[in-house]
């Protein structure tokens, strides 16, 4: 009908500028926090677009949520303002009946955010934690950025190095300040690199002079040396089994029950539940008073996506926390939703003719 065409066609292209716009926003705030990351060291600097890309496809399926929502409310508020909305009730078409050509506008999206939340959304999350924990687990010689003072791992060791190439493991005039309990040890070397035995990294310094001091008795020992060998300690990089729940495919949360998985499952299926719920409540939201032509709709509309996604993280908080049960959290919560988008449906379809207590006062005083 045409009814569906058009509805269908101005909601596309509201979709997708609403899409861009927010993508441009959010992408932005996540490369400042990621550039903030690879400053304080915790991400690799070569890794930034690649952290950036999975936290983007992480949080894809609310932006599409969102955009998906905000158009349905921007697309039937303009069309309530130019009076089409009037055009479309005198012909006995009811706002019901503008449900449908928004869910097949809405179900592509639906589709798309659903593979989003049960697969991308784990794969992005283990490799971005893969890829934090291999630069954090890096060797401290590699660790150490040439001509700066730089603290190892662990925090109790300090290291200087005029290193030939950014990209090289060898260095030279190397500066070692280790701090221990009662003991503290600076080291010198007029070369150093890294040596690989057996799966051991071991540091291999040439040409230098170690000083120990014992802080409890004030002795100092010096020692000179050709060759000096410091066994690396790396730690193992995390393994799967322990990786947080965000990182766990979607069949092994189903597999492994346990409250903090169940939490985790809670808030996938949760936004899931929501994006469909968003598309049925931005209809009624949508409604506004022509002769009041005001953007209070789009308002109330951003402040219920704002209280919804809240209630799926607490919902999440709640299910991981053990104090309500997965089918009872999403039962109250997007069943609730539910219900209130086809009660708020319903008044906007029967506003007109309901009378209300306080009209038929009003209407008897007159």
């Amino acid at each position: 009908m045409l009814v569906d065409s058009t509805v269908r066609r101005e909601l596309s292209r509201s979709f997708g500028a609403t899409l861009v716009v927010i993508l441009t926003i959010v992408l932005t705030m996540f490369l400042l926090r990621t550039v903030g990351l690879a400053a304080k060291g915790t991400v690799s600097p070569q890794d930034v677009v690649l952290v950036l890309g999975y936290t983007a496809l992480g949080h894809l399926p609310s932006m599409l949520s969102l955009s998906m929502f905000v158009a349905i409310v921007i697309t039937l508020g303009r069309m309530y303002r130019d009076s089409e909305m009037v055009i479309w009730f005198s012909g006995g078409i009811g706002l019901a009946r503008f449900v449908r050509p928004v869910l097949q506008t809405a179900w592509p999206v639906f589709v798309v955010a659903a593979v989003l939340l049960l697969i991308v959304w784990p794969w992005g999350n283990r490799n971005s934690y893969d890829l934090r924990d291999r630069y954090a687990q890096r060797s401290d010689l590699s660790r150490v950025a040439p001509g700066v003072f730089q603290s190892s791992a662990d925090g109790r060791r300090v290291f200087f190095i005029d290193r030939e190439s950014p990209e090289s493991t060898d260095a030279r005039n190397v500066f070692v300040l280790t701090r221990q309990e009662h003991n503290e040890s600076v080291t010198s070397a007029h070369r150093g690199h890294l040596q690989t035995v057996n799966d051991e990294r071991w540091l291999v310094l040439e040409r230098g002079q170690r000083n120990d001091s014992d802080m409890a008795s004030g002795e100092r020992t010096l020692a000179s040396f050709e060759s000096y060998r410091v066994l690396v300690q790396e730690k193992a990089v995390r393994e799967a089994q322990a990786r947080p729940p965000r990182a766990l495919p979607t069949l092994q949360l189903l597999r492994e029950p346990t409250p903090r998985n169940q939490g985790e499952l809670a808030w996938r299926l949760g936004m899931l539940l929501a994006t469909a719920n968003l598309v049925l409540l931005g209809v009624p939201l949508a409604a506004t008073n022509p002769r009041r032509p005001s953007n209070w709709n789009l308002l109330f509309a951003l402040l219920a996506f704002v209280v919804y996604f809240n209630l799926v993280n607490l919902t999440q908080a709640w299910v991981g926390s053990e104090r309500v049960g997965l089918g009872a959290a999403l039962t109250a919560v997007h069943g609730g939703c539910f219900l209130l988008a086809l009660a708020l449906l319903w008044w906007r379809e029967h506003a007109a003719t309901l009378h209300l207590p306080w009209q038929r006062r009003s209407a008897a005083s007159a």
